[in-house]
């Protein structure tokens, strides 16, 4: 079934919506995975001013993001560490410099969708406006170049399908994963503007495995052949799907039910009809994933430079 609140929430929503009516009755609200509360924890303070959240699988690839847009917006300190603001835990990492805030998110739809639900209301409570959510990642192509970036259109599951399943009380709820395609359109052109490397817009898909569930044939189990995982991704690229990774539905989905504008940008680290085993240079490997980030970094720069000039 269809979750009613989606028809509900309104993209045009300024602030954080959280949907969840408990939530005002809670006397204290612990972020247990991120180590902040709001008996514990100044949020508004600590994140009222944030309008820019990059969010990525790595701690390390978001403390790397941190360190880049410091630099590009004129905020760096050379005496500073950037420290992790969820050092009182292991399971994500987070880092701040003016409105950016950047945060991984681990491997997955599970890991994905627990750190979303606090970052959600970690805004909520910092009483957050106008936020925008940008997924910086990497994937496997399908008939495009190692290197390439691409812009999310719409994401959709194993089956081409653009939705989001999860089972609540028994049920199946099914959630839409429409992203915000003013926001791809904005970044697409801040590739062009950038000139830097190849960028398209495409549907990516999201499974809930690395192996068999993205048609490979090196993991410890496949009970397919070489030919049924090429027609398989040869229907996913007739479907509009250029790329496969993990995480971008419940992106969209937990986003779009929050009023949150969002987008996903995740560069190919290979073209899955032709392999699937990365065997590019730890150079050239580092040089692709950090495309993403000159990429929302021009974006989030040109953002700052308008909002400046209209003030």
């Amino acid at each position: 079934m269809m979750d009613p609140k989606d028809a509900r929430q309104s993209a045009s929503c300024s602030t954080v919506c959280g949907t969840n009516p408990h939530l005002a009755a809670m006397k204290d609200d612990i972020l247990y995975h991120f180590s902040l509360g709001t008996a514990t924890h100044d949020l508004p303070a600590m994140f009222g001013d944030v309008k820019f959240v990059c969010v990525g699988g790595s701690p390390r690839r978001m403390k790397s993001f941190i360190e880049y847009i410091a630099a590009e917006l004129n905020m760096e300190d050379p005496k500073s560490e950037y420290p992790n603001i969820c050092a009182g835990t292991d399971r994500f990492a987070m880092y701040k410099i003016g409105p950016v805030l950047s945060v991984s998110h681990g491997m997955g739809v599970p890991s994905t969708g627990i750190m979303l639900n606090e970052l959600i209301k970690l805004l909520h409570h910092a009483r957050c406006t106008d936020v925008t959510v940008i997924r910086i990642g990497t994937s496997g192509g399908i008939g495009l170049g190692p290197g390439t970036v691409v812009i999310t259109k719409q994401a959709v599951d194993a089956t081409f399908q653009p939705k989001f399943e999860q089972v609540i009380l028994g049920k199946t709820v099914v959630r839409n994963t429409d992203l915000d395609q003013s926001l791809a359109e904005e970044l697409l052109q801040c590739s062009k503007e950038l000139n830097q490397f190849e960028t398209v817009i495409g549907n990516t898909m999201c499974t809930l495995d690395f192996y068999e569930g993205q048609a490979r044939l090196d993991g410890a189990f496949c009970s397919y052949t070489e030919k049924d995982k090429q027609d398989y991704l040869k229907r996913a690229n007739e479907a509009g799907v250029c790329n496969i990774e993990m995480e971008s539905t419940v992106v969209a989905a937990m986003c779009k039910l929050s009023g949150l504008r969002a987008a996903v940008v995740c560069v190919t680290l290979l073209d899955r009809l032709k392999g699937d085993q990365l065997s590019s240079s730890h150079e050239v490997l580092q040089d692709y994933q950090h495309r993403p980030q000159i990429l929302v970094g021009s974006y989030i720069k040109k953002q700052l430079r308008a909002k400046a000039g209209r003030s």
